[in-house]
C-alpha cells in the first residue's frame, strides 16, 4: 500500500484540532479538511478518500447526521470512518458503532494512538478491498467477472432512467471456440481468451464504458449514453481488431479467431424490464450466430 497517496478527509470545527491531526498524519498521508458536516459531505464524494475521521459535536450537521449520510450513499458507505470526540459514554460509542463508524478515538489524541487506529483501519480497508476484487474479477482474464458486471448495469441503468439517456448493450461470442479448443488446446483456448479481452480493453474504452467476462466463451460490453449509431461502430470496430488478431502458437505458427456480436439498446423507462433487454441482445447474438457468424446483428428501430 503506497501511503504517499492515502487521503484521509479530518472533519473538526475546532482548528486546533485540525492542526494536532495534521501534524500527526501529514508525515504518511494526504490529508484533507472540512470545519462542517455540510463541506465534509461535499469533499468525500468529490474525493473520495481512503478514510474520515469525522467530530461528532458540529453546528449545523451532527457527525452523527453525517456518518448515517454517508453510510446509506452508495458511492461513499464503503468508506471506513473513525469518530474523533470528547464524547465517551458507551451509549454515545454504541450510537456510531450501530450507524457504521468503524472506530472511536477521543480527545485530547494521543499520537501513537492516532497512528495506529488510522493504520489498522487502513490495512482492513485494503484487504477488504482486495477480496472483493477478486470476487468480481475473472481471473484468466482480468476483466470484471458477471456479478460484477450486474451490478455495473443495474446502476447504470437507473441512471439513464434517471438522465434520460440511452443505453447499449454488447453481447460478444467466439466462434466456434470448442472447435479451437479442440484442435488447439485448451490451454491454447484460455490465451486467446486473454487476448481478446485485451483487445476489448483496447477499443471499449471511455470511462462510462464497462467490459466483462460473462462466461465460457462470451464477453459483454455496456455503453452508458450511446445510441444504437454508436454502439454499432463500436461493435464493428470490436469484431474488426479480434478478426485480425493473430496469436502465435508453437513452431511459429498462427492461430485467430473471430467473434459475433448482438446489440441492443433502449433508453430506459421507469418500469422498464432490465433482464428483458440483456436478453434481447443475447437474442441478437443467436441470430448473428445464425446468420453466419462473425457478424453484428441489432434491430433498427421502428
Amino acid at each position: 500500500m503506497n501511503e504517499n497517496k492515502i487521503r484521509i478527509l479530518i472533519v473538526d470545527d475546532e482548528r486546533s484540532n485540525l492542526t494536532t491531526l495534521n501534524h500527526i498524519l501529514k508525515p504518511s498521508y494526504s490529508t484533507l479538511n472540512a470545519i462542517d458536516g455540510k463541506m465534509a459531505l461535499e469533499i468525500a464524494k468529490k474525493a473520495m478518500p481512503d478514510l474520515i475521521l469525522l467530530d461528532i459535536v458540529m453546528p449545523g450537521i451532527s457527525g452523527y447526521e453525517v456518518l448515517s449520510i454517508l453510510k446509506n450513499d452508495e458511492a461513499t458507505c464503503r468508506i471506513p470512518v473513525i469518530i474523533i470526540t470528547a464524547l465517551d459514554s458507551a451509549d454515545d460509542e454504541e450510537k456510531g458503532l450501530n450507524l457504521g463508524a468503524a472506530d472511536y478515538i477521543t480527545k485530547p489524541f494521543h499520537e501513537t494512538v492516532v497512528k495506529a487506529r488510522v493504520k489498522t483501519h487502513l490495512q482492513m480497508a485494503a484487504y477488504i478491498r482486495e477480496i472483493e476484487r477478486f470476487g468480481m474479477t475473472d481471473m484468466l482474464t482480468g476483466l470484471p467477472n458477471k456479478r460484477s458486471f450486474n451490478e455495473r448495469i443495474s446502476a447504470e441503468w437507473n441512471r439513464a432512467i434517471r438522465e434520460g439517456e440511452p443505453l447499449s448493450i454488447l453481447m460478444i461470442d467466439l466462434d466456434d471456440f470448442k472447435f479451437y479448443n479442440d484442435t488447439y488446446g485448451h490451454l491454447q483456448g484460455d490465451v486467446i481468451l486473454a487476448k481478446v479481452a485485451s483487445v476489448l480493453n483496447s477499443v471499449v474504452k471511455r470511462g462510462g464504458d464497462f467490459v466483462c467476462r460473462w462466461g465460457g466463451e462470451e464477453f459483454a460490453a455496456l455503453l452508458s449514453n450511446t445510441d444504437l449509431e454508436s454502439a454499432h461502430h463500436v461493435a464493428e470496430s470490436v469484431r474488426q481488431e479480434i478478426e485480425k488478431t493473430e496469436v502465435a502458437y508453437h513452431d511459429d505458427q498462427m492461430t485467430s479467431v473471430t467473434v459475433s456480436i448482438g446489440i441492443q439498446c433502449e433508453t430506459p423507462i421507469m418500469g422498464g424490464n432490465l433482464q428483458e433487454f440483456i436478453a434481447k441482445a443475447d437474442g441478437l447474438l443467436y441470430t448473428a450466430k445464425k446468420s453466419g457468424k462473425n457478424r453484428v446483428c441489432f434491430l433498427k428501430p421502428e
